[in-house]
């Protein structure tokens, strides 16, 4: 795999787990995109998987981009690699503790299901600084919550818990918080019962052209992202965000 910080385990239950090791944080990058992608089209060939548990370890599932540090990559690159993640066509339970923050939160949004603690804390915060969403969030939030619950969550950036994850459909179980992975990997072990071409079939009808979508969408997150990121909006809001204070925008 590109990225020695993702790893695959296997047991004797058809469940594959996908690990991203890169703690506290999570942050992500292109390798660690493009490990995570390795892993699922290595999945998709195996008969042994039926189902994948994705995971992080650490405090956090993933606290998104790190603006902090300088990157070797463009936008396009990482969003091409994200749709490799869309298209790989075996289910994916995520397990979702800490923060799912901005791509964060697109990543943890191309698993299938998503299984979370009350003290998570799931949040597109972009507006908040300064700047457009992306990972396939235009697509993958409003299927999730409808279209006015996604324009809130958007235009807000607030941050929601693990418990109103699960009454947005945002998640879909929730469970405490030191049984998230065990119960993440028991609930992939239910749907690797089931017949797996089966499983993919009806996987397939459900989700459609979303990957199709999914690259249409973040051609064009990635355009604003660009535009927007060289305002001055996107300064004081990476700023405030560094600081840990409220931004003061000027629209600028």
């Amino acid at each position: 795999m590109s990225d020695p910080a993702v790893s695959v385990s296997f047991g004797d239950d058809h469940v594959a787990t996908v690990e991203v090791r890169r703690p506290p944080n999570n942050f992500f990058s292109i390798e660690t995109m493009g490990g995570i992608a390795d892993a699922l089209e290595t999945l998709d060939r195996d008969a042994r998987c039926r189902a994948v548990v994705l995971c992080a370890e650490g405090k956090h599932f993933s606290a998104g981009a790190d603006f902090g540090g300088g990157r070797s990559y463009t936008t396009e690159q990482l969003y091409a690699t994200a749709v490799r993640i869309f298209r790989c066509t075996k289910p994916v339970a995520a397990a979702i503790q800490g923060a799912a923050i901005g791509g964060g939160l697109g990543l943890a949004l191309a698993a299938d299901f998503r299984i979370t603690a009350a003290e998570a804390r799931f949040s597109a915060n972009f507006a908040r600084l300064g700047f457009h969403q992306g990972f396939g969030l235009s697509v993958t939030l409003p299927r999730l919550v409808g279209e006015q619950a996604a324009a809130e969550l958007l235009y807000t950036g607030r941050r929601v818990n693990g418990t109103e994850a699960v009454a947005l459909g945002l998640a879909d179980r929730l469970v405490p918080l030191d049984d998230l992975r065990s119960a993440t990997h028991a609930f992939a072990i239910e749907i690797a019962r089931s017949a797996p071409l089966a499983v993919r079939s009806i996987r397939a009808t459900l989700r459609g052209d979303l990957a199709d979508r999914v690259e249409a969408a973040t051609a064009h997150e990635a355009a604003e992202q660009a535009r927007l990121q060289a305002t001055s909006d996107f300064a004081e809001g990476t700023r405030a965000m560094n600081e840990r204070r409220l931004p003061n925008f000027s629209g600028s």
